[in-house]
């Protein structure tokens, strides 16, 4: 059995988490700390977990890490690359939700994230936790940066695209839009219901921190120059995410068949990649407290033909697919175990 231990348990991913690998055939919980909740058992703070998780928070400061086989950080940034050091040192794996290890550049990451990066010399060893695209690099990660859950939607939504080298790789477009649980479970103004339920607004737009992370990906997959506008918002749900992505042909001349035939050819052999049939509408509720990603191509007429432009529809679970599911698919790679491992729930509806 593989020891988890789950750094931050009491946000929505560390929940998350806690759900998916309370149910993980191969797993022991071991540990899930908070320093404010010590001492607290768990399913007193959430009680969907009554039954299945008899642990305790314990006090982050003090508890052993090293105890454990893999230590999931549902973090904010910064805390994952302090204890890195002394983990990977005694054999322990890391998978940071947050952003340490996202980024190979240091300049970049103190950038976007105003935080000194405390063991750059790490960023070498680690992986970025995008399964279907890194997935040989996982196999032998130590430590696993994994993805922004908007990074996740627009690198698979544009990977077929980029890499059969179809789309004008200069000017992407991003239009993206998350439930109010990406936020993170905290006490802000506008997350508040009176504020964000029925409401809809950007954030972000003149600069948000998930752009280079994801331009520094969509450049792996192709050797023209990447641009890419990206703009965010936020929806008055819970949980989930719909993100419309638009690109440029450089040949209007292809046909839509060669197209879809792209994505299905990408991902026919993913487990959690669902490509739809060309013209489909994918619902954010039909990937909800799943692994499931679901993509949906469109291409609009001009004049009665095809036209040059080509939209992703793309949805997938924030929490899941976006953060806490990716990162026990990226566990089950790193461990030898088949990646679908504690990982198939079925969509609930409605």
């Amino acid at each position: 059995m593989i020891k988890a231990g789950i750094v931050g348990g009491t946000g929505y991913t560390g929940v998350e988490l806690l759900r998916i690998l309370s149910q993980h055939p191969e797993v022991k919980l071991t540990a899930i700390t908070s320093r404010k909740e010590a001492g607290m058992p768990v399913a007193d703070l959430f009680s969907s977990l009554r039954g299945h998780v008899d642990l305790a928070f314990s006090d982050t400061s003090t508890y052993d890490l090293t105890q454990c086989d893999v230590v999931f950080y549902a973090t904010p940034h910064g805390v994952a690359m302090a204890d890195a050091p002394k983990l990977t040192a005694a054999g322990v794996r890391i998978i940071d939700l947050a952003a340490d290890f996202r980024l190979q550049d240091v300049a970049t990451f103190e950038k976007w994230y105003k935080l000194p990066h405390t063991c750059p010399d790490l960023l070498k060893v680690a992986a970025y936790g995008l399964v279907e695209l890194n997935r040989d690099a996982l196999k032998k990660a130590r430590i696993v940066g994994n993805p922004g859950c908007y990074p996740t939607t627009m690198q698979l939504g544009f990977y077929p695209l980029l890499k059969a080298g179809v789309v004008d790789a200069s000017h992407l477009i991003a239009d993206c839009k998350s439930g109010v649980s990406g936020a993170g479970r905290k006490a802000e103004m506008g997350l508040l219901l009176t504020e964000a339920g029925d409401n809809f607004k950007a954030y972000s737009v003149p600069g948000h921190r998930h752009t280079p992370e994801t331009l520094a990906q969509l450049q792996r997959m192709t050797s023209d120059k990447v641009g890419l506008l990206f703009a965010a918002h936020l929806v008055p749900m819970i949980r989930g995410m719909h993100s419309t992505l638009y690109a440029r042909l450089k040949d209007a001349t292809i046909s839509t068949d060669a197209l879809q035939s792209l994505f299905v050819n990408a991902y026919k052999d993913e487990p959690f990649i669902d490509v739809m049939p060309f013209g489909s509408h994918p619902e954010t509720r039909s990937t909800r407290a799943s692994n499931m990603l679901r993509i949906a191509l469109h291409r609009p007429d001009v004049d009665g033909k095809p036209g040059d432009t080509v939209i992703v529809l793309v949805v997938q679970d924030n929490l899941v697919k976006g953060a806490a599911g990716q990162a026990v698919q990226c566990m089950n790679l790193m461990f030898g175990l088949p990646e679908i491992t504690g990982l198939m729930h079925v969509p609930v509806l409605p």
